[in-house]
């Protein structure tokens, strides 16, 4: 099966006995949230709700995935955001990490941010997905099924020195390394519903950083390490939230966008939090102001995208998309939407890239 669903494979928790085929089915109905995304089960989709400043209710947890409402025309955002222009020439840099569908497995792969230089990192048999730069593109964090459950793992940028640092707390999803490199954020699926956790770097300490009854997958840091972003179908339907690094301040950043994914990423500035939503055959990328003011902007229109990811200087955003056909491929684009570029040409899926210095 070339077919994947980047960024919105919700992961899947692992067990004992038929862990295998069950995780298996899991991973299958789990696509709709995204893969970027929600560990364990996947999330209805109910009619959307009426847009409000304060944004409204999110979609129940069900059992079965149920077919997505037609999104409708999306309002002009109140005003874009601000950018210095930029020469359409200009050369991106840095690396890009990401997720490659080879032969049949996931593994973790990497690319020069021009297109140049692909490599693959890891050659397992089992899933390696989720992968994210450390501090000064240092190291890579991902997340792996080799050892039965899904758990954290680490190794050099040059894909060297692999190994486990997380215990045996759950099934483990999304890590995400502060700024600082101290501190490791990610999904936990643990019973019924899976909640953002925290660890030190080296694994110890690990501890909730939300709890309750919901679905809150997908971590993100901001710039200067003080906030995290998330998706959570709290409220009912999935939308973005913003809390303090020690889990308190939870806050809605209100939108009118609906059926939000879960895979998002602060612009440099941390003014802005990139994501993509829609219904699974027509999913946009967009920005929305980090500071709760309900600004925000679309900045693809069709082409099924998802995932985006910042370049370290705030002038491209990565993101995975199907616009070319059957497997998902990378693209660059402007903060703006602009100057769209395709990096990855392959007969296999590439999805969930996250860009390096």
């Amino acid at each position: 099966m070339n077919r994947r669903e980047p960024g919105l494979w919700l992961g899947i928790v692992a067990g004992g006995g038929l862990a295998l085929a069950g995780l298996l089915c899991l991973g299958l109905v789990a696509w709709l949230f995204v893969g970027d995304g929600l560990p364990g089960r996947a999330l209805a989709t109910l009619p959307p709700p009426p847009a409000t400043a304060g944004g409204s209710a999110l979609a129940t947890v069900a059992a079965t995935v149920t077919a997505s409402p037609p999104l409708a025309s999306t309002p002009a955002a109140t005003r874009p955001p601000s950018a210095s222009p930029l020469p359409a020439a200009a050369t991106p840099a840095g690396e890009i990490v990401f997720v490659c569908f080879v032969e049949g497995v996931d593994q973790i792969c990497r690319i020069n941010a021009d297109g140049s230089d692909y490599r693959q990192l890891t050659f397992t048999t089992a899933t390696d997905f989720y992968p994210e730069w450390g501090p000064e593109r240092a190291q890579i964090i991902f997340s792996s099924r080799r050892s039965g459950e899904f758990n954290i793992f680490l190794m050099d940028a040059a894909g060297g020195n692999q190994r486990r640092i997380s215990g045996d707390i759950g099934s483990l999803f999304a890590p995400a390394i502060s700024p600082d490199g101290s501190q490791i954020a990610f999904t936990n699926a643990v019973g019924a519903y899976q909640n953002i956790w925290i660890m030190d770097a080296d694994g110890s300490n690990p501890h909730a950083l939300t709890t309750g009854p919901y679905n809150e997958v997908d971590p993100a840091w901001s710039p200067d390490g003080t906030r995290l972003s998330f998706a959570s179908d709290r409220n009912g339907f999935v939308r973005h939230y913003v809390m303090e690094a020690d889990g308190s301040n939870v806050r809605l950043l209100p939108d009118e966008v609906r059926l939000h994914g879960g895979r998002s990423d602060w612009s440099p500035d941390g003014r802005w939090l990139a994501f993509y939503a829609g219904p699974r055959d027509d999913r946009d990328i967009y920005l929305v102001a980090t500071d709760g003011s309900g600004e925000w902007r679309r900045l693809t229109d069709g082409g099924r995208n998802l995932a985006p990811s910042f370049s370290p200087d705030g002038q491209w955003i990565v993101f995975t998309s199907y616009r070319e056909g059957e497997d998902a491929e990378l693209f660059i684009m402007r903060p703006d939407g602009s100057d769209v570029r395709q990096l990855t040409f392959n007969d296999y899926a590439d999805w969930q890239p996250r860009w390096g210095p």
